[in-house]
């Protein structure tokens, strides 16, 4: 069934943010809050404020009256929530949304950052798919990237997972970190793969302003790989799970068969959710919205009475959106709900501006559906997309 693509619907998932941090990673340009190594949710008061201002966040936004399939605790590291903190947040969703019977509830979790009352507290709350950020497998890598986990963490906090027999769990690692060489790269990927999570999603390092790194490198400095490095790093990522029996179901991810995450792909989809917390996304009722990214903004737009105040997503950007997520998956776009949702010139349209890349490779027609080659059209999305935005802006 193709779906069809329009500025409204009812949403069915929800994004919670849990911004709080041991420290901030070199890298990260997310909204967190740092609480050191002593703090988490049992003994800190700013993460119990925070816990409750975010109960109060759901309890006053308005219900569609579809219970949520899918839920994604993301951070931040919300593996420093207390079990009740967690529990709480859950029940409020459940008592104000309904939460669908064999919803997907995902959670972002660090290694040294739990124990195994912990996760099997989460397990018990309902938490069935863990995303585990293990980011390399080199402890000189690890201390350059700011993380505040060993190896030796990583893998027992894999057995800490095994353990309670949470069914789904996703492993993360970056490409193209400072110093880091190709061998180091095989080798955290062998690493990943010997350890059998059901997901594996790959991020290839971006410099952002205002982080550590940004402070410390611009693109193209030594010692970030070169850009030759990094596309080898991406095709033997490529090469290493697929071989291994991961599906590349998008241009950053990797699955078992039957292991996607149901949760992203409402994103990749361009549908409808709900985002709750310090610098959550939303998009419920053709608007998009990002809340606060600072705490005390946060509360204080709590406190004027959590209002969301945008304009509907105009039918010319939901169109760019849909592209610009839609072909990060394997299969891409449907053709024909892009014709129901913007009409048939306008696919037409989108074909005329793409017949280069037709020509080079990169981008194919398959099964009615436009979509990205794998590794080609990957690998140079950002001038594919580059080029829709510029012809259909």
């Amino acid at each position: 069934m193709s779906q069809k693509f329009s500025i409204s619907g009812i949403a069915s998932s929800a994004y919670v943010h849990i911004p709080f941090c041991r420290r901030r990673c070199f890298y990260c340009d997310f909204p967190v809050s740092v609480v050191g190594d002593r703090l988490r949710g049992e003994t800190s008061g700013t993460i119990s404020q925070y816990v409750e201002v975010l109960c109060q966040e759901i309890a006053i936004t308005p219900a569609l009256g579809q219970p949520l399939k899918t839920i994604f605790f993301g951070g931040g590291t919300p593996s420093l929530l207390s079990i009740e903190q967690l529990q709480r947040i859950v029940t409020e969703l459940e008592k104000h949304f309904g939460i669908a019977p064999g919803a997907e509830i995902s959670m972002e979790i660090d290694p040294a950052t739990f124990d195994l009352a912990h996760i099997a507290g989460y397990r018990n709350a309902g938490v069935n798919r863990v995303s585990l950020g293990v980011q390399a497998f080199q402890s000189e890598l690890l201390q350059r990237a700011g993380r505040s986990h060993s190896v030796e963490d990583i893998f027992a906090a894999v057995e800490l997972i095994h353990q309670v027999e949470i069914p789904e769990f996703s492993l993360d690692l970056i490409s193209g970190l400072p110093h880091q060489s190709l061998d180091q790269w095989q080798d955290s990927l062998e690493k990943a793969v010997a350890l059998v999570p059901t997901h594996i999603s790959i991020y290839d390092l971006t410099i952002e302003p205002g982080t550590a790194f940004g402070r410390y490198y611009k693109p193209g400095d030594t010692p970030l790989p070169t850009d030759e490095a990094t596309v080898k790093m991406y095709q033997m990522g490529q090469q290493v799970l697929t071989s291994a029996g991961y599906e590349h179901y998008e241009i950053s991810n990797y699955a078992q068969p039957g292991h996607q995450c149901r949760h992203n792909r409402v994103y990749w989809e361009n549908r409808p959710y709900y985002g709750f917390g310090m610098g959550a996304a939303s998009y419920v009722d053709g608007k998009r919205f990002t809340r606060p990214r600072k705490t005390r903004e946060y509360y204080q737009w709590m406190e004027a009475g959590g209002v969301i105040d945008c304009d509907v997503t105009p039918p010319k950007e939901v169109l760019l959106e849909t592209l610009m997520l839609g072909l990060r998956l394997a299969e891409g776009v449907s053709l024909a709900a892009l014709a129901e949702g913007f009409g048939e010139e306008k696919v037409e349209e989108i074909c005329r501006c793409l017949q280069g890349y037709f020509d080079q490779g990169w981008v194919e027609v398959a099964e009615g559906r436009l979509r990205l080659i794998d590794p080609q059209g990957f690998l140079f999305s950002n001038v594919v997309l580059a080029e829709l935005f510029e012809k259909l802006g």
